[in-house]
């Protein structure tokens, strides 16, 4: 087997990200091989209830998974990240949406420009501590999740390797259903139901924006994007805070 030295997973605890943990550790991704440390990277966009759900959830279940192992040398590192990209966000989506909306057909692409912030904090978390694989949990059960779309995943996932990390989908096709995700978790021996899952304010917004509005958000916003990481990883603070400005500066 493969082994790598480390493995970034956006992680919110929830069922797909918490299967997605228990497999790295196992090394049930065969693409990405076992890993020695697992960089679990919880984001945090201020609009998150029950916010010590995750990491009480990834504390128990890192316990499970070790108690399973004959010797606990054997199971990878796990180190919980809480990122904060609440100020990303605000610069995506909710500090200019009245200009926004009406450029991607009037469509709330607010969950969209949300997870383009995680993945920009991830890069950098990435970049700066040499990591070149990012795993994440999106499935194909979530479609009806904007964010959770072939053509979201596969500029993501381009955008991704300007900076050189691999940002990978392992398991947005085995699950398809909630039973399939449920059956890993309980085979793992892990919580397997959302019970007390943090929730995000957004989380049930109604949207009808298709391929055509996300690829034209994407295409418009990724471009800067770019520019933001490269200023972030280069010292050049101000003209970072300059790409993505506040609504007010009051």
């Amino acid at each position: 087997m493969i082994t790598h030295p480390d493995l970034a997973i956006l992680f919110s605890g929830d069922t797909d990200s918490l299967a997605l943990y228990g497999l790295a550790s196992n090394g049930h991704l065969p693409s990405l091989g076992r890993p020695q440390r697992i960089h679990l990277l919880n984001m945090l966009n201020g609009m998150g209830r029950f916010p010590t759900f995750t990491r009480s959830r990834f504390e128990v279940s890192r316990n499970i998974l070790a108690a399973q192992l004959p010797d606990s040398d054997a199971m990878p590192e796990a180190l919980l990240i809480e990122l904060d990209m609440g100020r990303l966000f605000q610069g995506l989506w909710l500090d200019r949406y009245e200009e926004l909306m009406p450029r991607f057909g009037h469509k709330n692409l607010v969950c969209v420009a949300c997870k383009v912030a995680m993945h920009i904090r991830a890069i950098i978390y990435c970049t700066e501590h040499l990591i070149t694989n990012l795993a994440v949990g999106y499935t194909k059960k979530q479609t009806r999740h904007p964010e959770q779309t072939p053509v979201f995943m596969d500029k993501i996932a381009e955008f991704s390797c300007q900076f050189g990390i691999n940002s990978s989908f392992p398991v947005y096709n085995d699950f398809d259903e909630q039973r399939n995700t449920r059956h890993v978790l309980e085979d793992l021996g892990l919580p397997s139901t959302d019970g007390g899952e943090r929730k995000c304010l957004f989380s049930q917004t109604l949207t009808t924006a298709g391929e055509k509005e996300i690829a034209a958000y994407l295409d418009e916003i990724l471009p800067k994007a770019a520019d933001y990481i490269d200023h972030r990883l280069n010292g050049r603070l101000k003209e970072a805070a300059a790409i993505f400005p506040p609504g007010t500066d009051i």
